[in-house]
């Protein structure tokens, strides 16, 4: 009986327009429970996730850039397909830049939604080519919000009920000093 040749394959190159990229928006000041339950989910759908920071518009940040940037990284250090960055401008542009085809929201309420929803429908006006894809917030997370756990940290709340571990920490210290 003779034997079949076997045809050597290589395994194709990955190309940046192979993987699947998606970016996670947000100012995350501070960083909450809510923002890690999306993060963690959505990890799951894509190759990468970039967790963007963005400039938060008539607001004067809590956290530095970098500092919420290294929090961000030590919350989630135990996944392995995130990536940390900053960026200025329209958040899809933004995308489009870092090949992105995703942009994932998370939504907690209503009213979440409705603005959501405008935002991802311009979004698709002068970006046709990048999806919008809403992560609904696990119940137990969807009454949290940075500027709940900034205001119960003012008062001594327990904050390990809003934000994680090294947010908490930082958090307090933070408001003390």
């Amino acid at each position: 009986m003779a034997k079949q040749a076997r045809a050597k394959t290589t395994p194709a190159k990955t190309t940046t327009l192979d993987k699947r990229i998606a970016v996670y928006t947000g100012s995350f000041d501070p960083m909450t429970l809510g923002h890690l339950d999306v993060i963690r989910r959505a990890s799951l759908l894509f190759d990468e996730l970039l967790v963007a920071m963005g400039e938060a518009r008539g607001k004067q940040p809590l956290f530095t850039i970098a500092e919420r940037k290294k929090l961000i990284e030590e919350t989630c250090s135990d996944l392995g397909n995130i990536r940390v960055v900053s960026f200025s401008g329209l958040a899809v542009e933004f995308a489009v830049a870092q090949h992105a085809r995703t942009m994932v929201r998370g939504i907690r309420s209503t009213a979440d939604y409705a603005y959501e929803v405008q935002m991802a429908l311009m979004n698709r006006a002068m970006r046709p080519e990048v999806e919008t894809i809403f992560l609904p917030t696990s119940p137990q997370y969807s009454h949290i919000s940075s500027s709940l756990a900034k205001e119960i940290a003012l008062h001594g709340g327990d904050l390990r009920l809003l934000v994680p571990e090294p947010v908490a920490q930082k958090l307090a210290g933070k408001i003390k000093g």
